[in-house]
């Protein structure tokens, strides 16, 4: 699952050139916690699902800055973002209207500064802090970005395939990679 977010003028824009077909795109996470321990959620107006908030990372913006304006935008709290905490892949997606899209999704552990947690965009029906020990229910992706910001010791997590996924086999007259 991707965070909620409403579609930006440039992807209405290569949408008309493209139409439905798939759409690779970058979107930033913040894992926001208060001085409590407490983490920002979001209840989406478009499923109903409580998510962290988040949305498309804009042409030439940095995925941080990307994180903290989605977290205000969304929930009207101002976070400043501590350490990136995982590199992932969304599974593909397929919107109500026929697009379709796939996500590189940067996540950071973000710390709460200042404004107040509330409804603040259209993308929302609930804003909120929640106890670790008392989340509402969250999707797989999510859930583990939450888990991957709260167990971070500074560096992100990410997947990899190993040599052989990626490069193929070990050929006998050169090996194209060593063996790992």
């Amino acid at each position: 699952m991707v965070p909620a977010m409403s579609t930006p003028s440039f992807i209405v824009e290569l949408r008309s050139l493209i139409g439905h077909r798939p759409l690779w795109l970058s979107c930033a996470v913040a894992v926001v916690l208060d001085d409590d321990g407490q983490v920002l959620l979001e209840r989406r107006a478009d499923t109903g699902a409580w998510t962290l908030p988040g949305g498309i990372i804009d042409p030439a913006e940095q995925p941080a800055d990307a994180a903290v304006r989605e977290c205000f935008e969304e929930t009207g709290v101002i976070a400043v973002p501590e350490v990136l905490t995982s590199v992932s892949v969304s599974q593909p997606v397929t919107y109500p209207n026929g697009d379709q899209t796939q996500y590189l999704v940067l996540t950071f552990r973000c710390r709460a500064v200042g404004g107040e947690a509330r409804v603040n965009d259209e993308e929302s029906l609930e804003v909120g802090w929640h106890a670790l020990d008392a989340l509402p229910e969250l999707d797989e992706g999510n859930l583990n970005w939450l888990t991957r910001a709260l167990e971070s010791n500074g560096e992100a997590a990410y997947s990899f395939s190993g040599l052989a996924e990626v490069l193929g086999p070990p050929s006998s007259e050169g090996s194209r990679h060593p063996t790992a």
